[in-house]
């Protein structure tokens, strides 16, 4: 009797053990392995666009905009009395050395001014410019092309010296902005995405009549635009970073104005970071040493995630910036030079913000397989990927993963922990932080238990996915 109730258990005990193994989380691992290794690019990347994601903590609103977003937005701005125009030819209007210490370059083509700046120019130099809605099909085109990387002549220097000059006076409308910043959030609504940190500009803006708005008045502008239904719909939490430009003059005082408009604006702002090419050397971490000190004394709770690392050669600008305050750094692409500070940042608590896009495209690396992301990974280092510049890389959030998976094998549970780090390492409030977790994983269990039962065949036929140029062209995947 005793032996027949032993065995009985165990062949319970064996079933459910059996059931339990045969279970979609149990079998997701193979399941995508399946798909990974035997499936279409379009079945794998249909399966990454419909897979639940977390958030992008890396994400540079300014640079965010595909082109047509850019020139359906600027052009909806005459509604509120702005109007753009861009240079279209060049009739050597300027003497040699004439204005040759101008911030907008002279010999650029599609620079974009205000309706009062164009007012203001001789008459030569007027026409030189049309008004953005009255291009040709041809000068459109043009004007589109040249504020992404879609060439492989073009790196970084064209993005660094020429995108920001081009976009010129789009870049001080707040409304327009705010309208760039709900797009966003419908885009990644649309791909499973439930939160952003995205760095904001707040300084230089004016109305249209030219009248400036303060940092706090720009910051009240994207507050309100959030508050509005078709923001709210979205259902993604937006959270907002200050960034200070690191290697202008004044930058040391606009760390600390920064950690003052975070802290007076908390609400919807969580952190401060610093940007610009780190191989500008005025613009070194130890050059903020005092600023960031002064910054604390007067303002609590301001986070720091700030780019560091994103440069050719080894240096100790990760250490430097870690030293700062930073929780998080950008890009960290030398990391891989300093065994030490490698060792020690394994299992956390800081985060390396994972760009592989912007990376390839600013010709940091010629291929992904140069990347140090795996090792970063694989070695415990808490990593996240993040889209940077999508607009100008002409990609989006999938695109990140699919790099990824394609390069380097990910696992299922790496892809998971993947978007989980971005909800984990993220600056939001911690009550908010912990529903968007708990959400995060019973949005994943579903996931799971739903894309068990489909075949790679059903994936590649779901045609929900949307990609942009870069994996057009870099994968051959046009969707």
């Amino acid at each position: 009797m005793q032996h027949s109730l032993t065995r009985q258990l165990t062949a319970w005990a064996l079933r459910l053990a059996f059931i339990g193994a045969l279970s979609p989380a149990a079998f997701a691992s193979d399941w995508f392995e399946e798909i990974k290794t035997k499936g279409s690019d379009k079945a794998l990347y249909e399966l990454l666009y419909a897979m639940p994601k977390g958030g992008d903590l890396h994400h540079h609103l300014s640079g965010s905009a595909f082109s047509d977003w850019w020139y359906t937005l600027a052009l909806a701005e005459a509604e509120r009395g702005y109007r753009y125009f861009t240079k279209v030819r060049i009739n050597n209007c300027r003497g040699y050395g004439e204005n040759a210490y101008s911030f907008q370059p002279y010999h650029l083509l599609f620079q974009n001014i205000s309706s009062a700046q164009f007012d203001g120019l001789p008459e030569c130099e007027k026409t030189e410019y049309k008004r953005l809605e009255d291009l040709n099909a041809e000068e459109k085109t043009a004007w589109l092309n040249s504020i992404r990387l879609d060439k492989p002549h073009e790196g970084r220097d064209e993005f660094f010296q020429t995108h920001w000059s081009r976009l010129g006076a789009l870049l001080a409308n707040p409304y327009l902005f705010a309208e760039l910043l709900v797009r966003n959030m419908q885009a990644y609504r649309d791909e499973g995405l439930v939160y952003l940190e995205t760095m904001v500009e707040t300084r230089g803006f004016a109305r249209a009549d030219g009248t400036p708005l303060t940092p706090d008045e720009v910051v009240d502008v994207y507050r309100q635009r959030l508050q509005q239904k078709d923001a709210r719909a979205t259902g993604v939490t937006v959270r907002l970073h200050d960034f200070v430009l690191r290697f202008l003059p004044n930058a040391e005082q606009q760390v600390i104005d920064s950690h003052g408009l975070v802290y007076r604006n908390r609400d919807i702002m969580v952190g401060v970071n610093m940007v610009g090419r780190e191989d500008n050397a005025f613009g070194h971490p130890l050059r903020f040493n005092t600023a960031f000190r002064e910054a604390r004394k007067q303002y609590p709770n301001v986070r720091l995630a700030i780019h560091a690392g994103e440069v050719d050669e080894p240096n100790t600008h990760i250490r430097d910036t870690l030293a700062l305050g930073a929780d998080r750094i950008g890009h960290g692409l030398n990391l891989i030079t300093d065994r030490d500070l490698l060792r020690q940042m394994r299992h956390g608590p800081y985060l390396v913000e994972i760009n592989l896009i912007s990376n390839l495209l600013l010709d940091y690396y010629q291929n992904f397989d140069e990347h140090p992301f795996p090792e970063y990974l694989r070695l415990g280092i808490p990593v996240a990927l993040s889209t940077d510049d999508r607009g100008m890389w002409d990609s989006n959030y999938t695109d990140e993963f699919f790099a990824a998976v394609k390069s380097y094998n990910l696992s299922w549970e790496e892809v998971k922990l993947l978007s989980r780090n971005s909800l984990a390492y993220g600056f939001v409030e911690d009550d908010i932080k912990q529903k968007l977790l708990a959400d995060f994983d019973k949005r994943m269990a579903k996931f799971e238990k739903r894309a068990a039962r489909q075949s790679a065949a059903e994936f590649e036929r779901a045609g929900n996915a949307k990609s942009y140029g870069f994996t057009c062209r870099q994968f051959k995947l046009c969707l």
